[in-house]
């Protein structure tokens, strides 16, 4: 992601960074795969489900990326604090849904997630005006047990596997995606808790 401003490589030079860079491409082309995912997602068939989970995982190496090159090249722009959480909710979220959609994953687990998610992104950009809340201590767990839960129930692994192992794999994905649920939960309340401290005057970042 490239959505930390206070990294040093966006102080870096003393020329803001040019709009068609590499990590913004990266951020963009992770916009235009979203929909790609949405349609391979609703067509039928165990190979067209694999081929949305190539791209969910393309995709989710691009969020990976962009932040790494916007960090170390100097690459943030404003237009990639912006476009960069959009495109990581659109993919993640978007995937949620569709596998409720597909009943691989209960909704009212999706809804809390999408609930969270939504909420925490908008307070964050409210709470802009006052001060940048710090990402919080269990972010980058939330994000990856979302992953590995999502990525183990998209990919259909009877094409590959015994039922058995299947089912196994399959466990765990559903494990993850309860570890994540409960992460998902209590770092939202741990925002929201950040933001009372900010709009109380009691921290400043």
């Amino acid at each position: 992601m490239n959505t930390t401003a206070t990294e040093p490589g966006a102080t870096r030079g003393a020329s803001a960074p040019p709009l068609l860079n590499i990590a913004n491409v990266l951020t963009v082309l992770r916009l235009i795969l979203v929909p790609v995912f949405i349609w391979l997602m609703l067509q039928p068939g165990h190979g067209m489900r694999l081929a949305a989970t190539i791209v969910f995982v393309v995709a989710a190496i691009t969020d990976k990326l962009d932040g790494q090159l916007a960090r170390s090249r100097g690459l943030i722009t404003s237009f990639g604090k912006i476009a960069d959480p959009i495109a990581d909710k659109a993919l993640t979220l978007s995937a949620f849904i569709l596998l409720s959609v597909a009943g691989r994953l209960w909704w009212w687990v999706t809804i809390v997630i999408v609930v969270r998610e939504l909420g925490i992104t908008v307070m964050r950009f409210v709470m802009l005006r006052r001060a940048v809340m710090a990402a919080s201590r269990g972010g980058k767990l939330k994000t990856t047990l979302q992953m590995i839960g999502i990525i183990g129930l998209l990919v259909p692994w009877t094409m590959f596997l015994p039922e058995l192992f299947a089912e196994v794999l399959t466990a765990i994905a559903y494990a993850a995606i309860g570890a994540a649920l409960v992460v998902t939960v209590v770092t939202g309340v741990d925002y929201v808790l950040q933001a009372r401290r900010i709009a109380r005057g009691e921290e400043t970042v």
